[in-house]
């Protein structure tokens, strides 16, 4: 059986300086292609909960494991909230959602359930450090109201961090199943990084120094 206290530990350090990179303050301005104000901002925080809400979504409509589907739809439907709130917050009534980030078109790449539960462990990583950058844009631009409402979007990616590591447990049951889901939670990661490099290489900018 798998620890999944050291599963994540080993995860975070492994990928330290991706997840230190997109943590950084370049995470916004790759995310948003340079335009780092208010409405990119929410734009690209809504293409990443609509993503996120349509790949739990789809997970859980072919899962076989009672409790990893169970899992699969509450994220699901964390997600979608999320969606419908920052939605609603945009100034286009009719906004649609842009190209699936890489992050996500790798998870949906994912078919197999030890795999697919390691790949949301390094999802969640990585959305934990660009969500705690769209919090800080908003304290700094004097909005306290839509900061505490990312702060509550944070709190429920600690929420699915647990249900996550629960989740390890069911599912890894062997050294194989251990490696296998780490590959996947790296490779959700080195997909949210390589993203973020391109995004700022294609701008001139350097992803390597951390600001």
């Amino acid at each position: 059986m798998t620890d999944p206290d050291t599963f994540v530990e080993t995860i975070t350090e492994d990928n330290q300086t991706a997840l230190s990179r997109l943590g950084s303050s370049k995470s916004l301005y790759a995310d948003t292609g340079g335009d780092i104000d208010t409405e990119p901002v929410l734009e690209a925080t809504a293409d990443a909960e609509y993503a996120a809400w349509q790949t739990f979504s789809a997970w859980a409509d072919d899962e076989s494991n009672d409790e990893v589907q169970a899992a699969f739809e509450t994220t699901a439907e964390e997600e979608r909230d999320h969606y419908e709130t920052v939605d609603e917050k945009l100034a286009a009534d009719d906004y649609e959602p842009r190209a699936t980030p890489q992050l996500h078109e790798y998870l949906r790449e994912r078919d197999d359930t030890v795999e697919r539960v390691g790949a949301f462990v390094g999802r969640i990583l990585a959305s934990q450090r660009s969500k705690n950058q769209v919090v800080g844009y908003f304290v700094g631009d004097a909005d306290p109201q839509t900061a505490s409402l990312f702060r509550e979007f944070g709190a429920d990616l600690d929420d699915q961090l647990e249900r996550a590591k629960s989740l390890l447990e069911t599912v890894c049951e062997t050294d194989d199943d251990r490696d296998r889901a780490e590959d996947a939670a790296a490779g959700a990661i080195e997909a949210a990084y390589d993203e973020y490099a391109e995004s700022l290489e294609a701008m001139g900018a350097n992803p390597k120094p951390v600001c």
